[in-house]
C-alpha cells in the first residue's frame, strides 16, 4: 500500500471515527439551543393550549428556550411533515393529537408514515370531546337534538378543525351510532368553528373539553354529550353515549410529543424523562385539570403501540363511515 492510499485509509477511518463518536456525545448535551415544537393546528385549539403549558414548563426543566409554531393544514399532515422532514437532532419537535391515527386513512397521498418515520416522546394525557350547540337551537338535550336532526327537512351542520381532525371522528362516530345525516363543514381552526357555533351559523361542534369549559360556564355554548365512555367530573350533568342508548359513538382525544424516529435514542430517553418530571409536577397536573385532561402515563415504547394500533381502528372508522 502506497503512503498516499494509507493517508486516505486514515482520513476516511477519522471521519467515520467522529461520525460515531459525536453523536452520543450530541445527544448526551442536547440541548444545547433553543428547540422549534410544532403543533399542527391552529393557535386556540386544544392541541395548542395543552402542549403550550407543558412546554412552558419542559423549557425551564430543560434549561432551554422551546419557541411554538402553528403550521395548520390538511389535518394536521401539514405540521407533520414538517418536522418529520426536519433534521433529527432533537430540535424540532412535534406535538400532536389523537389525530395523527386518522390521516392515513383519509390522505391517500402522504409523504410518510407516523408509525415509522415519527418515535413517540411523551404522552401528555386524555379528554373528551364535547358536542356543543348554540343556546339560541331549539334542542336542549342530545335525545331532543337527534329527534330534530332525523325529520325529513332537517339539515344540520357541524364544524371540525379539519377533515380527520379528532373532533372530526368524534362527529362521525356520533352521526353513525346516532343514524342521522348531518353535514361536514371543515375550518382551519377551533376558534373559528366557535365563532360561528357562537352565531348560530352551524349547528354542532365536538369541541375539546379544554376549549369548551370556559364557554360552557359562561352560558355561551349548551352542551349536550360528552364523546368518553363515563360523564367526567367537570361536566356532571351532561350525558356520556352509552348513557343514552349510542353504540360505539364514545372516542377520547389525546395528547403527545414526538420526534423524527431517526433522533438519538438519548434524546428520545431526555425528553420521555424530563417531560414526566413536569407532567409529576402538582402544579402542572392542577392546570391540566383545569382544562379538563386526565394524566395517561406511558413509556414511549408502549405510546408507539398505541399509535399503530389507533391507525388500524381508525383505517376502519374512516371506511364506514365514507370519510374522503
Amino acid at each position: 500500500m502506497t503512503r498516499r492510499r494509507m493517508q486516505a485509509h486514515l482520513k476516511r477511518f477519522a471521519i467515520l471515527a467522529c461520525l460515531f463518536i459525536s453523536a452520543p456525545a450530541a445527544a448526551q448535551t442536547w440541548p444545547s439551543h433553543l428547540i422549534k415544537a410544532v403543533i399542527p393546528f391552529g393557535a386556540g385549539s386544544a392541541t395548542d393550549v395543552v402542549p403550550r403549558m407543558v412546554f412552558e414548563r419542559l423549557a425551564t426543566e430543560l434549561g432551554q428556550t422551546i419557541v411554538v409554531e402553528n403550521r395548520a393544514g390538511a389535518g394536521g399532515t401539514v405540521g407533520t411533515a414538517a418536522v418529520i422532514r426536519s433534521d433529527p437532532d432533537g430540535y424540532s419537535i412535534l406535538a400532536h393529537s389523537s389525530a395523527i391515527t386518522i390521516a392515513p386513512a383519509i390522505f391517500t397521498d402522504l409523504t410518510y408514515d407516523a408509525t415509522k418515520d415519527l418515535s413517540s416522546a411523551l404522552m401528555i394525557g386524555y379528554s373528551a370531546n364535547v358536542l356543543i350547540t348554540s343556546p339560541s337551537k331549539p334542542w336542549k338535550t342530545a335525545q331532543e337534538f337527534i329527534e330534530a336532526a332525523k325529520k325529513k327537512d332537517a339539515s344540520i351542520t357541524f364544524g371540525s378543525v379539519g377533515i380527520g381532525s379528532a373532533v372530526h371522528i368524534s362527529a362521525e362516530k356520533f352521526r353513525l351510532a346516532a343514524g342521522i345525516d348531518v353535514t361536514h363543514v371543515p375550518y382551519r381552526g377551533g376558534s373559528e368553528v366557535i365563532a360561528d357555533i357562537l352565531g348560530g351559523r352551524i349547528d354542532f361542534y365536538f369541541c375539546p373539553l379544554a376549549t369548551a369549559l370556559p364557554l360552557i360556564q359562561s352560558g355561551q355554548v349548551r352542551a349536550l354529550l360528552v364523546s368518553t365512555p363515563k360523564r367526567v367530573a367537570d361536566l356532571p350533568d351532561v350525558p356520556s353515549p352509552p348513557e343514552i342508548g349510542l353504540k360505539d359513538a364514545d372516542s377520547a382525544i389525546w395528547f403527545g410529543v414526538f420526534l423524527p424516529s431517526k433522533a438519538p435514542k438519548e434524546v428520545v430517553a431526555k425528553l420521555y424523562e424530563s417531560g414526566s418530571k413536569v407532567l409529576a409536577n402538582p402544579d402542572m397536573q392542577a392546570g391540566l385539570k383545569k382544562l379538563g385532561v386526565e394524566p395517561w402515563p406511558m413509556k414511549p415504547g408502549e405510546m408507539d403501540a398505541l399509535v399503530a394500533q389507533q391507525t388500524i381502528a381508525s383505517a376502519a372508522l374512516v371506511k364506514a363511515a365514507g370519510i374522503k
